[in-house]
Order: C-alpha cells, then structure tokens, then sequence
C-alpha cells in the first residue's frame, strides 16, 4: 500500500534477540493498579502508525492508510475519527505541542500540517520537498522548532517557531542536511526525540543504531549502546534519561538509561508482552506506556484490526 508498508514487508525474518541481554519482559512491576482499560480498539482498516497524548487522558492516533486522525480518551476508551482522511492523504508521525496545536508528518506528500487540537481545524501546511520517494516519518516539537525525520534521505526539515510558540509563515521551513552516521545511506532514520541540552536524538532502523544530531549544524555521532541492536527501531519516547526505544517487527519495547550528556546508554530491560503486534510508536502517561500497533506484518485491508494498548513503564 504504502512504500513503508512495502518495505516494511521486506524486513520480515526471523528475528534474533540480542546476546548482550541476559533477561527480557517487565521489570518486576505489573500494570498500574487502575481501571483504564489495557486495550483501546481503532477502527478497522485504519492503517495507523503516529501517537500522541494530550491533556488529561486525550489520544491522538493518526492514519498512514488515509490520512485521518482520531481521538479518544485513555480512561474511557472510547473515540471517533476527529479530522477526516481520504484517499491519498498520510499521516505518520504527530506530537501536541504547549499551545494544543497537534503537528503531523505527513509521510510521502513531503510536507506537515498543524491543527486544532480542540477543534481540528487545519492551522497551517509546510511543504518540505518535491522529492520522490521522500518519507516524512516523525517529529519532535521544542521550544524553538519542530523537527521531521525523512526516512529516505540524510536530512531533517526544520519549522522554526516564532516568540511565543507562534506559527511561521509557510516559506519558513528549512532543510537540515545531516553529516556523519546519520547520513548513511539507506539507514532509515525515523523516530526523534530532543534532549535537554536541544540536541535531538534519531533511531535508524536498519541499522539498529540511535545517533545523537546536533540540532544547530547536523552532525552526529553514534549513541554508545553496549553492543545492543535498536534494529527495526520506530517510535522513541523520551522521560527524564528514561529512553523507550519502540521496535516494531521485534515486538519489543527496549528501555534505555541514559547518560547525562545523551552519548550513552545502558539497555535495562525489554519490555515484552502477547498484545504487541508491531508497534509503531508509543506515549506516556503516568506509570503507563500506551503504544499503537501498526501490524505491519499483516497485509493492510478493511477488515483488519488494530487497537492501541497500555504497559507498564
């Protein structure tokens, strides 16, 4: 259906855990003691990839089947489609930023769109490239930009933000060119996360390798992991030095302690569980990690379930 779909098709082998990792599942803690529900049902069909949480207990799930969006409530478990798609239109990546305004990837139209968080309303569009073959995969908002990963090429596209969170005009948009291991040819480079310092942290999947971006210039440098494999790495989540590292086709879940300057890691745990059916990216909200399941080992079709579930972080 879609070329990440494709591709994603291609990459299913049989997979080896790491031998750098001696125990995998939860870290003694079962799921929270609460009444939300561990399973929140999409619509059929919906081909979803991108998932953010919003204020109190609101999701956003994203479509890169047709481009819609939909919301619903963590607690209740209920929701709609809340910004309608249509044939043609996709939706990767989408993050909330302070204003409630919801940004989204909008994967091989080579561009993003800003909405409404309340209304849906569409706010502003930022073309990036004309590109074939370009996959404007995730994004990261910061205080003073938004940043795109395109996951076919060595580059990030950057909206800078005005004082106050304002929005840019649409001609502020900039190509970042990447250098170093981020520019690897065919690493597929696709979930972002911005440290504390305002460097960005990007996951390749087909390296299995985070890289640490310099968010100013495009540089970048391996992440020492230990010898531990991010391989077919999607989503990241960042809390703290707390780095969730979502694997899609792994079904797995690496939780990774940082150090203090983001150079390093140490893989504490996987987190492993029979609900995880490819899943694309993920949040968190309290103790809990909710993640979505992108099913990309299955050949997408009306018929096709797919839901979002919670595990313990």
């Amino acid at each position: 259906m879609t070329l990440l779909r494709r591709l994603l098709s291609l990459l299913v082998v049989p997979l080896v855990a790491a031998a750098t990792l001696a125990t995998v599942g939860p870290a003694g803690n079962a799921h929270p003691r609460t009444s939300f529900p561990s399973r929140i049902a999409l619509p059929d069909g919906y081909s979803p990839e991108g998932l953010t949480i919003g204020r109190g207990t609101t999701v956003y799930v994203g479509s890169v089947g047709n481009g819609a969006v939909w919301r619903g409530d963590l607690r209740t478990g209920h929701g709609s489609v809340f910004i309608a798609g249509a044939p043609g239109r996709q939706k990767a990546g989408l993050k909330l930023d302070p204003q409630g305004r919801l940004w989204t990837a909008d994967f091989s139209a080579g561009t993003a769109s800003v909405y409404d968080g309340a209304t849906g309303g569409q706010l502003a569009n930022y073309r990036f490239t004309d590109e074939p073959g370009s996959i404007v995969n995730d994004l990261v908002v910061t205080r003073h930009a938004v940043y795109f990963t395109d996951s076919a090429r060595p580059v990030l596209y950057v909206v800078p933000l005005l004082p106050g969170g304002r929005l840019p005009a649409a001609t502020a948009a900039r190509v970042l060119p990447l250098t170093g291991p981020a520019a690897t040819p065919d690493a597929f480079n696709n979930g972002i996360v911005a440290l504390p310092d305002g460097d960005l942290l990007v996951d390749q999947m087909l390296t299995g390798r985070l890289v640490r971006v310099d968010a100013r210039t495009g540089a970048s440098q391996v992440v020492d992991l230990g010898g531990y494999s991010v391989d077919r790495a999607d989503g990241l989540v960042l809390r703290g030095r707390t780095l969730y590292v979502i694997r899609n086709l792994s079904n797995v879940v690496a939780v990774v302690e940082l150090n203090a300057d983001g150079t390093a890691g140490v893989v504490r745990r996987e987190i492993t569980s029979p609900a995880l059916r490819s899943p694309a990216t993920g949040d968190l909200l309290g103790s809990a990690l909710y993640v979505v399941n992108g099913r990309f080992d299955v050949e997408p079709g009306p018929t096709v379930d797919y839901d979002v579930v919670r595990l313990p972080a």
